[in-house]
């Protein structure tokens, strides 16, 4: 149902992480960032619980080169969810739905420029997603900076259960500036800023907020305008190690404020096996209009906890192993992840206890990449 939107977030994060090949960016060092992924197909399973909600499901990724030029890519992503979040069982019953993803990309590389296309759809009883994106890399000073540019733009239809009369939209665009510099033949920095701009029905259709101690409707602005900043370094500190930080920074005109950092590192054991660690803080204001129990009338109002103020650490390891390697034919691994994160609500309550609400989510993944 549309009330798991605060939970897709983690899961497209999870279709990201396949997308990336898991592991290989720490390890390999910097490279040129206009190089075209290699041939590869990457077949995953995933589980994610936490809150009262679990999801599971098979996920598949592949990429093909055409004429040293172009990379076309294609996944499928698919979660079978069960929920028993709080908003769900303090006003409804668990439930149980499936989310289909699809995603279709092309790169093409014209000497020094690269461009990427992307279309991407979701689908579930109640909630239609569909997007596409368009980016530019061009690489100046004799490829030792990388510039980039590209936007996002979503549309989605968002339906309710038991209702067929309600039918409501919502648009999405991102724009985003980047550029990644090559500071030395073992470090890389990346900035990256983002501009977000969302119109329509920004809610759930299921959740409601409390007013002098009474459930109310949800009342959400229509418009939502953030930015976003992101720093990274990324290093080879020898003997086949490699470590990475990152910050973001994030500001809506809600009045929320967050901070992510992160941290990570990475090793090779032998020639086989590749162990990555991190550790990752997030932190945010609350919405102007979010209240966990509203003394006063407003024109919005909303008790969706991913609007309070809160914070989450997580920590994480992937460990990856060369199965079997044929040079210059093919290359098959094995990958694992496994991520636990505790969330902390500052001004979100439990209405069955009176207390501060607090939970704890783990994801893992279970990869197995071939390139060739």
């Amino acid at each position: 149902m549309a009330a798991t939107r605060a939970a897709i977030g983690i899961w497209r994060r999870l279709l990201a992480l396949l997308s990336g090949l898991l592991g290989g960016v720490f390890a390999a060092g910097p490279a040129r960032a206009l190089d075209l992924p290699e041939d590869g197909a990457t077949a995953m399973v995933h589980l994610f619980s936490g809150g009262g909600v679990d999801a599971y499901g098979p996920a598949v990724l592949v990429r093909k080169k055409l004429y040293d030029k172009v990379s076309l890519s294609g996944t499928y992503y698919m979660d079978a969810v069960s929920n028993a979040s709080i908003d769900v069982v303090t006003t409804a019953s668990k439930y149980h739905e499936i989310r289909n993803a699809f995603t279709l990309g092309a790169d093409y590389v014209y000497r020094e420029t690269q461009i990427r296309f992307g279309l991407y759809t979701s689908h579930e009883p109640d909630y239609t997603a569909n997007a596409g994106n368009l980016d530019v890399m061009q690489e100046v000073f004799s490829g030792m900076t990388t510039i980039s540019m590209g936007f996002t733009r979503g549309a989605d239809t968002v339906l309710k259960t038991g209702e067929p009369e309600f039918h409501e939209k919502a648009s999405h665009w991102q724009y985003r500036l980047g550029a990644t510099q090559i500071l030395s033949p073992n470090w890389l920095m990346s900035a990256n800023f983002e501009v977000l701009a969302d119109d329509g029905f920004l809610g759930s259709p299921y959740r409601v907020a409390r007013a002098f101690g009474t459930t109310v409707p949800e009342r959400n602005p229509r418009t939502r305008t953030g930015r976003a900043i992101k720093f990274r370094l990324l290093g080879d500190i020898g003997a086949r190690n490699s470590v990475f930080a990152g910050y973001r920074y994030f500001s809506d005109t809600w009045d929320i404020k967050a901070h992510t950092a992160e941290v990570g590192y990475s090793r090779y054991f032998g020639d086989d096996w590749l162990a990555d660690t991190y550790l990752r803080y997030y932190t945010q204001t609350g919405a102007l209009f979010y209240s966990n129990d509203a003394t006063t009338e407003t024109v919005y109002l909303s008790r969706n906890r991913q609007l309070s103020t809160y914070n989450n650490g997580a920590i994480g390891a992937k460990l990856q192993y060369a199965l079997r390697r044929a040079p210059g034919s093919y290359d098959l691994k094995l990958n694992g992840a496994l991520e636990y994160t505790r969330f902390k609500f500052k001004d979100f309550t439990d209405v069955r206890t009176g207390e501060l609400y607090g939970y704890s989510s783990v994801i893992f993944q279970l990869f197995l990449t071939a390139t060739y």
